[in-house]
């Protein structure tokens, strides 16, 4: 049996200033906490075989999911299905802070990108990849 894995998530999120740090990878599940600047976004993508749940802490933004959009802030929650279109911005003058649940697994377990363009960068050339289960 696997020891049980704590996090005071809202805490955890608020303190990290990276665009995306993976804070535990299982088996069939992953937990991301991100930080987005004021202006920025997480940019408009497809997870063709994950569903995605976003919870936002902190900060004001906009959710884009399948052609609809809407306004997003603390304690709101975003579930997008696998295979559909979306994108969040950070409209307002503070950090957008959350974090999501992949399901399966989307990142490198234990990856952080400082930044939007690292996190790019690494996808680009491959160091991005979820755990082979």
């Amino acid at each position: 049996m696997a020891d049980m894995t704590h996090f005071t998530i809202a805490t955890v999120a608020e303190q990290s200033a990276d665009f995306r740090r993976v804070l535990w990878t299982g088996r069939h599940t992953q937990l991301v906490i991100m930080t987005i600047p004021p202006g920025g976004e997480i940019g408009e993508e497809v997870h063709e075989h994950n569903d995605q749940i976003l919870t936002f802490v902190s900060g004001t933004g906009e959710a884009a999911v399948g052609g609809e959009t809407r306004q997003v802030t603390q304690g709101d929650l975003v579930a997008v299905p696998a295979g559909t279109r979306h994108n969040f911005r950070n409209t307002g003058v503070n950090p957008l802070v959350l974090y999501t649940v992949y399901g399966p697994p989307d990142h490198a377990d234990g990856v952080v990108h400082a930044t939007k363009e690292e996190a790019e960068a690494a996808e680009a050339a491959g160091r991005d990849e979820p755990p082979a289960h």
